[in-house]
């Protein structure tokens, strides 16, 4: 048996999965489990545990000498300084910091173009305005999946899907956009930065191109297994990855990825009418132009919650196993009323674009006469997880860009049936889980990795992934159902006054 390795540092577990090359089934996984942390003000990790995580996760899989090709990918976006010799400047600042409004109040209007506040691009001008101490010694700004990737490798490159999360990329060039980078490096040298952009950027990679192949060292990094010279495709983010994972790289394919944050991907027939700030335009892992509507909150804070019952039930010395205790709670919401009858939740730990919030606080509200009991406290953390994208999707429909079904994928579809349906609801389309939705993105990577050594039997990517992965994937299909629908747009209603709250609350706690 030969193999294909997807290795994800998702923003709750890093995982891997290996794929068999022949029917491209899941084989083996691993996982490990970590989480961001709120230092002076800042979202970050450790980006040494990270390769922490990578050995544990691979230590579950025992065929590591099987692999024939590997693929990384991260969460998107977020900074990553570096001086030349690959010293770590500061703190990972992650996707989830809002904290660039000044840096994508100036770039916005002068690339007429969104430019979202969690791209590198925005977090290096904010450093530089701000006149920061180490942005005189940065030598490399990158993100987590390629810099894993270039530790791995000794390659410094990047996937244009990736890297449209760092700067701005042109769908016919395949790389950083040159008229902006000629607007971007005018703007830096204005405040002192005198080294060019695309020089500390890395070099953009197109799916099926060979990323590097893995290093000695890079072997260590793994916990051996995995053999030297093994080659890599280009390092992708999980907006990329998830696309992959569920078949959604085609002109009018889009998917919903749903997990520590949600967001939507629908790759555009044509451009949109005009600029929104809500929506950034990235790319497929082959180039295509897409639109991205993301929220940076979705099941962290109802995480939280449910780790409180499971401390209740350990109190009368009952443990409880995770799956059993999520899926009964899941399953138990389809009991609530349709509208959660006026129990509300904000879930917002990191602040959100769509509202323009620069931080959160998370809260719960209820009515006096409210109907508060456990399966209309469930439904509307559920929905609350995925109210805010519904708020950004009516853009799409405003512009006649929605399409007749999104496909799922990422934890919150892991219970069958549940997340999939009130999300039929709130988007007004068929919501298809495909059987891989609960590990879309190391998946996808792993296929990345496949076609980088199969591609020359196929005239694209789309190609591949319809013939050749998903020719025979089996998986359900939703509608939205008119009960549904009002009970969720009654829902919506009442929580827009809930932001009204919110934005009151963070300006007072």
């Amino acid at each position: 048996m030969k193999t294909y390795l997807g290795i994800e540092l998702g923003s709750t577990r890093i995982k891997a999965v290996l794929i068999d090359t022949e029917t491209l089934d899941t084989v083996a996984t691993g996982a490990y489990s970590w989480k961001s942390e709120l230092r002076g003000g800042i979202w970050t990790y450790d980006v040494n545990e990270a390769f922490v995580g990578i050995k544990s996760a691979l230590s579950k899989i025992k065929e590591l000498d099987t692999v024939v090709a590997v693929g990384v990918s991260g969460m998107m976006h977020g900074y990553l300084a570096f001086d030349e010799n690959w010293n770590l400047l500061v703190p990972f600042r992650t996707w989830q910091n809002i904290m660039t409004e000044r840096a994508v109040g100036e770039l916005s209007p002068l690339f007429d173009f969104n430019l979202p506040q969690r791209w590198s691009s925005a977090h290096l001008y904010e450093a530089v305005l701000r006149e920061e101490e180490h942005v005189s010694r940065v030598a490399h700004i990158t993100t987590l999946s390629s810099y894993i990737h270039y530790m791995l490798t000794g390659e410094n490159v990047v996937g244009i899907g990736e890297a449209s999360g760092i700067f701005p990329v042109d769908s016919e060039t395949l790389q950083y956009d040159a008229a902006m980078l000629e607007k971007f490096n005018e703007r830096l040298r204005a405040h002192g930065f005198t080294k060019r952009a695309e020089d500390v950027f890395p070099r953009v990679l197109v799916a099926g191109e060979c990323g590097g192949r893995l290093t000695e060292r890079g072997r260590e990094l793994l916990g051996g297994g995995v053999p030297v010279g093994t080659p890599f495709a280009p390092p992708e983010g999980d907006a990329g990855t998830g696309m992959v994972a569920t078949n959604s790289v085609a002109v009018k394919s889009g998917n919903i990825s749903a997990g520590t944050s949600i967001f939507t991907m629908i790759v555009l027939e044509r451009k949109l009418s005009r600029l929104y700030r809500e929506i950034s335009m990235v790319t497929t892992p082959d180039g295509k132009p897409v639109a991205m509507v993301n929220s940076n909150n979705c099941t962290t804070d109802m995480n939280a919650w449910i780790s409180v019952f499971k401390e209740m039930f350990a109190l009368f010395g009952k443990e409880i196993p995770d799956e059993e205790l999520y899926t009964k709670l899941y399953k138990c919401s389809l009991e609530g009323d349709g509208d959660c009858d006026g129990v509300l939740i904000c879930n917002y730990l990191a602040g959100e674009v769509v509202g323009d919030f620069q931080r959160g606080v998370p809260m719960m509200l209820r009515r006096p006469d409210s109907k508060f009991n456990l399966s209309n406290f469930m439904r509307s953390q559920i929905y609350g997880a995925m109210v805010t994208i519904s708020i950004g999707m009516d853009i799409f429909k405003r512009e006649g860009a929605l399409i007749s079904r999104l496909i799922g994928h990422g934890g919150l579809f892991k219970t069958p049936g549940v997340a999939q349906r009130y999300l039929a609801a709130a988007c007004d389309t068929d919501i298809v889980c495909l059987e891989t939705s609960g590990e879309g993105g190391p998946y996808g990577m792993a296929l990345l990795a496949a076609y980088m050594i199969e591609k020359e039997g196929y005239s694209s990517l789309g190609e591949f992934l319809e013939r050749r992965a998903f020719s025979n994937m089996r998986g359900e299909t939703l509608s939205p159902t008119e009960e549904d629908k009002q009970g969720f747009s009654k829902y919506i209603e009442e929580y827009k006054k809930l932001l009204e709250l919110e934005r009151r609350a963070t300006q007072i706690y």
